[in-house]
């Protein structure tokens, strides 16, 4: 486990491969080693890796459980880095959703299945060369950014990089001491993260020092103003990446596309890319 695991959550010895249940052929069968809530509708997990797992930072991967001998999956982001020995989700719990009605009571010592074939079109590859990646999320959207914020790749290719995560309440901004306290003093990778890693968070529903929508921030330039940072314009070195809701995604695109963004992906390489999986179940 690394150093960047919230505080306080020990782990319990993974499972044996003779206590795991039958795996279908395209998943790993993995074990929960601890899980975390940080409120009533939200929690993230890790895992135990099997060796042979391998993803960029930004994919994500099908996951779930066995269900009925079935497997019900859904889309998500891996939200630890590359390197990390282990695996880690950030999750919404829907009470009546067929796989997070069930997910949110996961234990250490649990089975999960993890699929074998990560994918996505939130990668550093799919954008053009730039100055400032702008990684604009909501709610469990952070996931693939907590990955790409601990891949050095990210900082070698960018001269700053901006997390601007929306939710509705403050309690449900998951990862913010790690982003704002634990990753600069980080021992690796805080050499690249310190000067470069901009951290804004905003809440929609509740009073906080950020409030409002980052669509309503990024249209009135509260954003650039709060981080003194000229207006976003792809002319100007601009990348961004959004992950979030439908919504989010539908607003945020026509925002980009007057602005001058052309969109990316794993085809050819743009100005913003987008993630359209995105787990609601």
């Amino acid at each position: 486990m690394d150093a960047l695991t919230p505080a306080g959550l020990a782990a319990k010895p993974p499972a044996t491969d003779a206590a795991k249940p039958a795996v279908p052929p395209a998943f790993f069968g993995e074990t929960v080693t601890w899980v975390h809530h940080w409120t009533d509708r939200l929690f993230s997990f890790r895992c135990t890796r099997d060796p042979h797992f391998r993803f960029v930072a930004g994919q994500f991967a099908m996951i779930g459980l066995m269900l009925a001998g079935k497997p019900l999956v859904r889309a998500y982001s891996m939200v630890s880095a590359p390197w990390d020995e282990e695996i880690e989700f950030l999750s919404i719990k829907v009470q009546d959703g067929p796989l997070t009605s069930r997910l949110q009571h996961i234990q250490p010592g649990d089975a999960v299945l993890i699929g074998r074939k990560p994918t996505g079109t939130l990668l550093l590859e799919n954008l053009l060369p730039g100055k400032t990646l702008y990684l604009l999320a909501t709610g469990t959207g952070l996931a693939p950014f907590m990955s790409l914020i601990r891949e050095p790749e990210t900082y070698e290719r960018y001269e700053r990089v901006v997390v601007a995560h929306t939710v509705r309440q403050a309690s449900e901004l998951a990862y913010r001491a790690m982003i704002s306290q634990a990753l600069p003093e980080h021992e690796f990778l805080g050499e690249f993260v310190k000067g470069k890693l901009l951290y804004y968070p905003s809440v929609t529903r509740e009073s906080f020092p950020t409030r409002g929508r980052i669509t309503t921030l990024i249209e009135t330039g509260r954003i650039f103003a709060d981080l003194g940072l000229p207006a976003m314009a792809p002319e100007g070195g601009d990348r961004v990446m959004l992950c979030g809701s439908e919504a989010f995604n539908a607003d945020m695109k026509p925002l980009l596309e007057r602005r001058g963004f052309v969109e990316g992906s794993n085809a050819e390489p743009g100005t913003y890319v987008l993630e359209k999986a995105f787990v609601t179940k």
